[in-house]
């Protein structure tokens, strides 16, 4: 049997502990919901589609005729991962970079690799096209503009997932989150509709570097 003043130390402590707990309960569903807004972009307005996209769109209608859909995001089970990687793979291994200047003698131009040769967007429409036809749904795959870590103008493929949003980049060999490729995201498309795009802003923190004196 406790003693009357190691009762009272007890009830001291339990008291504390409880406040801790308390306190601790609060603290969970904000580093839950900066956790959740770090795995999506954070979504903008509506802006423009991009030249290409709509050249594409006028060259090959039959590949943008769409109904609005609800957004949905893909189970990405393990199974799914190693589908997602085949797929990346396969095109990086197997389209060779080139320039649209190059390669068709104009600044921009978004076309299939049928040749083997392809700009960035030409990967990001292959490997779209080749989920698609195997069952991924099309409002989880989002052809995404961004600037590079060098600050040009690039394109990759953002798979929206229950485990947050994955891109597949001809210029990285392995699928990465969103918020660790070092880009500066710029617009995609919805998920609702591919031929309405939206802005893309930039929720990961700020990193502040002290300068010399």
């Amino acid at each position: 049997m406790l003693s009357k003043r190691n009762l009272n130390f007890a009830t001291r402590l339990t008291g504390g502990a409880m406040f801790f707990l308390a306190a601790a309960s609060l603290l969970v569903p904000s580093w839950t919901g900066a956790a959740e807004r770090m795995a999506y972009v954070a979504v903008g307005e509506v802006t423009r589609p991009p030249i290409g996209w709509v050249q594409f769109c006028e060259e090959r209608p039959w590949e943008c005729k769409a109904e609005a859909r609800e957004p949905r995001d893909v189970q990405l089970t393990k199974v799914a991962f190693k589908e997602l990687d085949r797929v990346n793979r396969y095109v990086n291994d197997h389209v060779k970079p080139m320039t649209d200047l190059e390669h068709y003698g104009v600044i921009e131009k978004w076309t299939y690799p049928e040749d083997g040769y392809g700009d960035c967007e030409d990967y990001v429409l292959l490997k779209r096209r080749m989920l698609m036809q195997l069952g991924w749904p099309r409002e989880a795959l989002l052809i995404t503009v961004v600037r590079d870590k060098k600050g040009d103008g690039h394109a990759v493929l953002t798979v929206r997932s229950d485990r947050g949003e994955f891109i597949l980049d001809n210029q990285e060999a392995e699928i990465i989150p969103w918020s660790d490729t070092g880009y500066r995201y710029v617009k995609r498309q919805s998920q609702s509709d591919p031929n309405v795009w939206v802005s893309l802003g930039d929720n990961r923190p700020t990193t502040y570097v002290a300068s010399p004196r």
